[in-house]
């Protein structure tokens, strides 16, 4: 059974910072590109994020350029992004995705609130 489990959410003030992670179950973690969306509300989800199978490759939205960072280890099959100088509007449901061609799994999210 595939599981993305998202971790890592919560409450942080304005220029704070928040790890969020995702762990992954039930396929080949290392032959699937990951990524990270946001939504907010009933808003379209956004791309942020993401990163290639071996993770040699990374592209970010011009939002958060600069100040977020993707990794992930194949190993432990875990998803991460480092997320810095938060701001407000970063605020939003963050979720991790898996994809390889037609495929993509996806977890149920983690809250991220900036605010003070």
């Amino acid at each position: 059974q595939v599981q993305l489990v998202e971790s890592g959410g919560g409450l942080v003030q304005p220029g704070g910072s928040l790890r969020l992670s995702c762990a992954a179950s039930g396929f080949t973690f290392k032959t699937y590109g990951m990524s990270w969306y946001r939504q907010i509300l009933t808003d379209k989800r956004e791309l942020v994020a993401a990163i290639s199978s071996n993770g040699n490759y990374a592209d970010y939205a011009d939002s958060v350029k600069g100040r977020f960072t993707i990794s992930r280890d194949n190993d432990e099959q875990k998803l991460y992004l480092d997320m810095t100088e938060l701001r407000p509007e970063d605020t939003a449901v963050y979720y991790c995705k898996a994809y390889q061609l037609a495929t993509n799994y996806w977890g149920r999210g983690t809250q991220v609130t900036v605010s003070s």
